[in-house]
């Protein structure tokens, strides 16, 4: 059984192996991959992997040597990159259906396995490969729902303005939410031309089941990065009241809600703040920050001056997986308050860490923690709910920690990576066969 698969980055294993900078992003699919490669049983696939880069460098061209792709010499797994431009990923570019034929016919899969819909390359390899019966989409999020839900509340004053940055780079917030849409087209067209598609929310099956009724839904479980498997929250070891977030550069992620809800936490709890991994999109102290500032940057800084939380916001930047790990252990809870989310990772690695949960009641959240028994849910955009479920978080330490020890168990079975990992193979097999 030959499976390519085809990614959205560039996979640790073989950035390492050329030398080369690479992404902890979907950190889940090493996991994977491990398993894979270290198997050498009977009804192991023989596996080919596709990745973009932006460039085609000189370590990657070496090892092709006039080929279409180049193995691994530590595992002998077939690699092919093509070139993409990430950063606008709602533009389409034809070269790449061209190249997958390519690649297609030098690897000769039974199958192809397809991680996510939100980048032009998926539906170039739905076109060139052309055999939907022999097409598997992974489902992570689905972008015609998130253009809908994109502008989350936002005022209209800043919904149409545009800072300096937005007209530079044409990028307001209505352009933004285009795109969502552009690629939610293109996702579609991808649903409807694959045969297979694996999920694992109630949201996620109803949303492809409207796309592509005759599509086979296959229910299978993400294996999350590994660091998240080691370490527990302790709910004794002193924390202060630190919330966080691991995202918040633009509006779909909330991080407005919570500004928003702050104010009544503080007025009960005035040492809380927020911290926020990724992105920062307010940052205002120099000249250039000021001319690269985004409307939604911006919306974010006048919430934070008007309802008077300065020193309560920390933006953390980005974060190792370790990093990451470490923030979540260092806070008294974790929240996800997005207007939209099939099922967020980051959720997920908090449960497995153990560390209180408080999210938004939308998508495929409901499908993943149980409200009241496992966390505390609110209805998207409910700031004052929000800021309830918070106060509740400090207010009952017992029933927290219950709550936080009953979401551990259940992500324990849910990432379980020995588990998803036979899940996948079956569901290889099952195509296959």
């Amino acid at each position: 059984m030959k499976v390519l698969w085809l990614c959205n980055i560039m996979l640790p294993a073989i950035a390492e192996e050329l030398r080369l900078p690479y992404s902890n992003r979907e950190g889940w699919l090493t996991g994977i991959y491990g398993r894979i490669c270290g198997k050498k049983e009977k009804g192991t696939p023989e596996l080919g992997i596709c990745f973009p880069v932006t460039e085609i460098s000189s370590p990657i061209t070496e090892r092709c040597d006039g080929n279409v792709g180049f193995r691994l010499r530590s595992t002998g797994t077939a690699c092919y990159p093509f070139q993409e431009n990430l950063a606008a990923p709602e533009r389409y570019d034809r070269e790449t259906e061209k190249r997958f034929r390519e690649i297609l016919e030098d690897f000769r899969p039974d199958l192809v396995h397809i991680f996510g819909t939100e980048f032009p390359h998926a539906l170039a390899m739905v076109r060139a490969f052309r055999k939907p019966e022999r097409i598997l989409v992974g489902i992570q999020g689905l972008c015609s729902a998130c253009a809908e839900a994109y502008m989350a509340d936002l005022p209209e004053y800043v919904i149409r303005r545009r800072t300096f940055r937005d007209r530079v780079k044409r990028d307001g917030i209505r352009k933004q939410q285009e795109k969502f849409r552009i690629r939610g087209e293109r996702e579609k067209e991808v649903l409807k031309g694959c045969g297979h598609i694996t999920g694992r929310t109630d949201f996620d099956r109803w949303e492809t089941g409207k796309i592509n009724p005759a599509a086979v839904y296959h229910f299978m479980n993400e294996t999350m990065r590994t660091p998240f498997y080691g370490g527990k929250w302790d709910r004794d070891k002193e924390k202060g009241y630190g919330i966080f977030l691991s995202q918040g550069d633009y509006p779909l992620k909330g991080l407005h809600y919570v500004l928003q809800a702050l104010p009544e936490v503080l007025s009960e709890y005035p040492e809380a703040y927020v911290a926020v991994a990724g992105n920062s999109v307010m940052e205002n102290r120099t000249w250039k920050d000021k001319i690269k500032i985004s409307s939604y940057g911006k919306y974010l800084l006048e919430l934070t001056d008007s309802l008077g939380l300065a020193g309560h916001v920390r933006i953390l930047g980005k974060l190792s997986a370790e990093e990451m790990k470490e923030a979540f252990l260092q806070a008294s809870m974790f929240i996800c308050p997005s207007s939209l989310e099939n099922s967020p990772n980051s959720m997920g690695e908090a449960m497995l860490l153990g560390v209180p949960v408080v999210a938004a009641r939308t998508g495929g959240i409901p499908s993943l923690i149980e409200g009241g028994r496992e966390g505390l849910l609110f209805e998207p955009g409910n700031c004052k709910e929000l800021a309830e479920c918070i106060k509740r978080v400090w207010r009952e330490p017992g029933e927290t920690a219950l709550r936080a020890e009953n979401a551990r168990k259940r992500a324990w079975h849910t990432h379980d990576g020995n588990k998803n990992y036979e899940r996948l193979l079956a569901i290889y097999k099952e195509i296959c066969q």
